[in-house]
């Protein structure tokens, strides 16, 4: 089992991840915009991109798994850092951490999108709150009396109630 399938799989991982990263980025603007039917689309693109990065990486796991197994080395050492230790050939060492530092960068940076995403849905979702507190004002604002000769039912109503 040679080095080389392993690296030409972790390639394949940073070419979804690149993908991710620039759908993540169309993310922030549809949530800047406000537009729903372009999140729609980057959203299902998305779940696209999700299922063959799943696909790579059970291929990757399968082909690191292996070498471990061809080289005579136990399952429970499988890590990068094992792997780099082990590798006889200088060249495949040195392409497979190179490879393995861009893959860390392109997930560090997708991670701090996403985040980013996050924050500004959040931030969405305070504002459309606040915004219907400002339409439903407290009864305790619109009455001047006292508020437990209403009752319950009183309290429920809003500016815009539909039953009147």
């Amino acid at each position: 089992m040679s080095v080389q399938l392993i690296i030409q799989s972790l390639h394949q991982l940073v070419d979804v991840h690149k993908q991710l990263l620039r759908l993540s980025k169309q993310k922030t603007e549809a949530i800047k915009e406000g537009s729903i039917d372009n999140m729609q689309k980057v959203i299902g693109q998305e779940r696209k991109e999700i299922k063959q990065l799943e696909q790579v990486e059970k291929i990757r796991g399968k082909l690191v798994s292996d070498w471990f197994i061809k080289n005579g080395f136990s399952q429970e050492d499988v890590s990068i850092t094992f792997l780099l230790d082990h590798i006889e050939q200088l060249d495949e060492r040195e392409k497979l951490g190179n490879i393995t530092i861009r893959l860390t960068k392109l997930i560090t940076e997708l991670k701090q999108q996403e985040q980013l995403n996050q924050s500004l849905i959040n931030q969405s979702m305070k504002f459309i709150q606040l915004s219907l507190d400002m339409l439903n004002p407290s009864i305790q604002n619109i009455n001047y009396g006292n508020q437990q000769q209403y009752g319950k039912e009183a309290q429920k109503r809003s500016i815009f109630d539909s039953k009147a």
